[in-house]
């Protein structure tokens, strides 16, 4: 059999249109592929970038955008041409909730037109031709055009059709003025092919100062157990000392079988109270309290008493369970069963947590597992709670996470989550893009110049800007780090004042950092008589407090709006490896700090500081103020270099305002 072989007739895929032109590529900010969103608090800026071309020379234009959680339409953005093909556009997100943004990009040939034509009469070339091509254009767009708009575009297009002069071309017909009346006119628009997300956060998640309290440690008296109401005195002194979060370890009732002793040890004594971490008993388990702290009521109190001074109340949630726990009794599907009969207990080999049990996340019944926990959190929101520190996280699996954020987050946008994991790198960021507000870091664990500066970019410049806001802890009632155990009270400032200026989140452990409390257990980073075993009896005046650093640091980040982000931070140059310095300021200049921190506890070290006058726009031939906060003295400095000298044995730190003009009646004269 013969006969010609004609070829299968194929076409475009559905929905493709050929003509168009425009590539959308290397989008900026975008989380994996757009799987996660970013993160930005209200009053925020997102800057978006996008490389963005087509095939030929037509003039190209582009924009952002954007819909806010209550907008059903999308809003338009301009984007600026950078160089390159690569183009910027950004917008403020004002409300919490979830933003989307997307790009779209388009040929502009009115624009085209115009720079064409400018091109031609420069060169003295005939253009009647292209004055009826620009006719075209102008008439082509007229049916989308307000009535006035069309009018005058109808008029502009008659003149180029008959020019005064042959060749010569309307001076209306080349204004900017036309061109963007023309913007969109003619030109197939692409938009970039993902819809990309922004979680926005309140206010608090990115600024606030953290005091961690054991309200069981409250009573004042050797061995007797504390009560909220006892805690709540406590808290015109907290919000003296400048903080606006307290954060409580975990308030529930406390199980007996295998209860800690003191320094962890395995058997309790008669009297020990236990780890807080250890939760439920037969009085209750995580939406209960522990009878000794009182009743939900004096919780409720206690609350309102945090609000009544200025503080916001956060609460530890830490998804483990003591053998007592009604859980186990009543799901033990919800556990792990060894083949002795025994329920499995928390290890982390070499350590042993005989008090914990871990929660079997693999259970068949998962769903009723994840539905039981979402209802722990929506408990004591109920009860006005809005910040929850989450004990562990890292050992949970990711999608529970995932899950229950996003849940809480449809009904309670406000709720901040911190998440205290200590773990590998990718794991806590990982968790930062599932939805945890704030991150623990390993700020505790960075001490020379260069791993500060190093992990500090990491977080401020890299991806994880985008997803991470960091929250710096020198010590924890689990980590008391060695620098803390062997440097002194000159170690205890120097690591507040980095933890309150480079992030500008942070918390401490409270009575123990402020008493500068360094006694470990023997080659360990850990406390020696840990409160999270015993009760305390803290005396806060005791000598060698730092109650007055604390002060001053948190009045200085509360009055200058520089350190109330994390994102301006810049590393100085100055010539001595244990000194680190830092820049910090406003986008309009208004405020800028530097800071200059001795990393030596025992000795005075000394530098010579270098200063990007220019970027701050100070003039090099006058002179401005330099007002060191920490001791309230005054200096007139000259030029881009200083000599700094920082003694511990006074203070390890120095923390400048600048003032980039002398009134030279108020400053000059008086200083000098």
């Amino acid at each position: 059999m013969t006969g010609r072989k004609t070829q299968t007739e194929r076409h475009p895929p559905q929905g493709f249109d050929g003509r168009r032109r425009i590539v959308i590529e290397n989008v900026q900010p975008e989380i994996d592929c757009g799987r996660f969103p970013i993160r930005r608090v209200i009053g925020e800026t997102v800057t978006v970038r996008a490389d963005i071309f087509a095939d030929g020379h037509e003039e190209a234009a582009a924009a952002v955008l954007v819909r806010a959680p209550s907008e059903e339409a999308w809003r338009e953005v301009p984007m600026r041409h950078l160089g390159n093909d690569r183009w910027e556009g950004a917008f403020e997100v004002e409300e919490l909730g979830v933003y989307r943004y997307t790009v779209e990009g388009w040929l502009e040939p009115f624009a085209s037109w115009q720079r064409d034509l400018r091109k031609r009469l420069a060169a003295g070339q005939e253009v009647t031709v292209e004055l009826m091509i620009g006719a075209q254009l102008l008439n082509a767009a007229l049916p989308g055009m307000q009535p006035e708009e069309a009018r005058r575009l109808e008029a502009l297009a008659r003149a180029l059709e008959n020019p005064v002069e042959p060749g010569a071309a309307p001076p209306e017909a080349l204004t900017q003025g036309t061109a963007a009346l023309l913007r969109r006119a003619g030109g197939l628009a692409h938009r970039y092919e993902k819809e990309l997300e922004v979680r926005v956060e309140r206010p608090r998640a990115l600024f606030g100062a953290w005091y961690e309290l054991f309200p069981r440690s409250t009573a004042g008296v050797e061995g007797r157990h504390g009560t909220l109401a006892e805690a709540a005195r406590l808290l015109p002194d907290i919000a003296e000392l400048g903080f606006q979060i307290v954060y409580l370890p975990p308030v529930h009732p406390i199980g007996r079988t295998n209860r800690k002793g003191r320094n962890n040890a395995t058997r309790a004594e008669a009297g020990d109270p236990g780890s807080p971490w250890a939760i439920g008993s037969a009085e209750g388990g995580h939406k209960a309290l522990h009878p000794e702290l009182g009743s939900l009521e004096d919780f409720e109190a206690f609350r309102l008493s945090c609000s009544d001074h200025g503080l916001e109340l956060a609460m530890d949630i830490a998804f483990q369970c003591s053998p007592d726990h009604p859980y186990v009794k009543e799901h033990p599907e919800w556990f792990r069963w060894r083949p002795d009969g025994s329920v499995q207990y928390a290890e982390n080999p070499p350590k042993k947590y005989q008090d914990i049990l871990p929660i079997n996340f693999e259970t068949e019944s998962w769903q009723e597992l994840w539905q039981e926990l979402r209802s722990v959190f929506a408990f004591w929101i109920e009860r006005g709670v809005r910040i929850f520190r989450v004990d562990n996280p890292h050992t949970k699996p990711f999608a529970f996470w995932e899950w229950v954020i996003g849940e809480i987050k449809k009904d309670h946008p406000e709720t901040i989550f911190l998440a205290e994991a200590f773990t590998r790198p990718r794991i806590m960021y990982r968790l930062a893009k599932l939805g945890f507000t704030q991150s623990y870091t390993y700020f505790t664990w960075r001490n020379s110049k260069r791993e500060l500066t190093d992990y500090l970019r990491e977080l401020t410049v890299g991806e994880a800007r985008e997803y991470v806001i960091p929250n710096f802890w020198p010590n924890t009632p689990d980590i008391l780090p060695e620098h803390l155990q062997f440097g002194g009270r000159a170690a205890f400032v120097a690591r507040l004042v980095l933890a309150a200026t480079l992030s500008s989140s942070y918390g401490i452990y409270g009575p123990a950092f402020e008493l500068c409390v360094s006694r470990g257990l023997p080659e360990r980073e850990e406390y020696a008589d840990s409160e999270k075993y015993e009760l305390k009896v803290w005396d806060r005046g005791r000598e060698g407090n730092i109650r007055e650093e604390l002060k001053r640091i948190n009045r200085i980040r509360r009055d200058n709006p520089a350190l109330q982000t994390p994102w301006n931070l810049r590393f100085l140059d100055i010539d001595n490896d244990s000194l680190l310095a830092y820049l910090k300021a406003t986008e309009d200049l208004s405020n800028i700090l530097v800071v200059v921190l001795n990393l030596d506890p025992y000795q005075a070290q000394m530098g010579l500081l270098h200063l990007p006058l220019e970027d701050l726009e100070i003039s090099e031939r006058r002179p401005f103020l330099a007002h060191e906060l920490l001791r309230d003295s005054r200096q007139v400095w000259h030029g881009p270099t200083r000599f700094v000298t920082v003694d511990p044995a006074s203070s390890p730190a120095c923390v400048f305002r600048l003032r980039r003009h002398l009134r030279r009646e108020e400053d000059f004269d008086y200083y000098l």
